[in-house]
């Protein structure tokens, strides 16, 4: 698989300083549901931005992790839009965001059990095969565990995209985030993921309430994450970094700067690649 380099997620304040100063970032992240279907604006800057940079596909609403069957008109839709992009990948989440038609609009965690492994891995070979492209599987962060659950997220994690046979977009935030609430070590997590299956990292902020932590992306990187995003570097090597922040958006040149700062922890482990 392409290795892309380093990323921020597109968003609508940045739209006109992207096309006016084109700044060096390697390759943009959209969020899928802001542009199924739409003309107009929206579309107008997609395209042009397009002509500059790879774009890849980040879906936030497959609900993979539901007792309802995958939605025709939204994979209709995914299609039609990685048709017209051309991403290299799309990814969604090990989740469930509703059920019975409804979209609760949240990444819900799952149970992790032999059943639920079978029900996601099956939606995603479903969502790979009608796409004709890769699919990245990305781990949520959590606030509650399931009385059910018969092992650990990481474990789960994998067995789900080894059977599956998809890759991996690995939220380091998110480790981090769950790793505070669930009180386990975010490197048992890192260790046990298998290394040929990661294909993207996300980095971001998050919101942390004192006896537990929020991914909110509306905050900038602290330490921690960029030191557990460097032991990521470390273990799995060339890997596609994102920054994202769908909140408190600052400036474009405030997040370029810290998309530099995860280069400048990258360059050592993967020189021959970034140079």
């Amino acid at each position: 698989m392409q290795f892309l380099g380093f990323g921020l997620g597109l968003r609508t304040p940045h739209y006109d300083y992207v096309l006016e100063h084109q700044p060096p970032v390697d390759w943009f992240e959209i969020i899928s549901e802001d542009y199924l279907g739409l003309a107009g604006r929206s579309r107008y800057y997609l395209d042009a931005i397009k002509e500059h940079y790879p774009l890849v596909m980040h879906g936030v609403s497959m609900s993979l992790g539901s007792a309802d069957p995958l939605d025709k008109h939204y994979l209709k839709q995914l299609k039609a839009l990685a048709d017209h992009v051309n991403p290299p990948w799309f990814s969604d989440h090990l989740c469930w965001t509703g059920v019975h038609g409804k979209n609760m609009h949240d990444l819900l965690p799952l149970p992790y059990t032999d059943e639920a492994i079978r029900q996601v891995s099956e939606k995603v070979r479903q969502a790979q095969d009608y796409l004709q492209r890769p699919m990245l599987l990305e781990n949520v962060s959590s606030y509650i565990t399931y009385e059910d659950s018969a092992m650990t997220e990481w474990d789960f994690y994998r067995a789900v995209c080894e059977e599956a046979d998809c890759l991996m977009l690995l939220d380091v935030n998110n480790i981090y985030v769950s790793a505070f609430n669930h009180d386990f070590d975010a490197m048992d997590y890192l260790l046990a993921i298998d290394k040929k299956r990661v294909q993207q990292f996300h980095i971001a902020g998050h919101d942390n309430c004192g006896n537990h932590i929020v991914d909110t992306h509306d905050h900038p990187v602290i330490d921690p994450v960029w030191d557990l995003y460097q032991a990521a570097c470390q273990r799995f090597g060339p890997v596609s970094t994102m920054i994202e922040r769908d909140a408190n958006i600052p400036e474009f040149p405030e997040l370029f700067a810290e998309l530099q700062q995860a280069k400048k922890i990258a360059t050592p482990f993967w020189e021959e690649v970034i140079a």
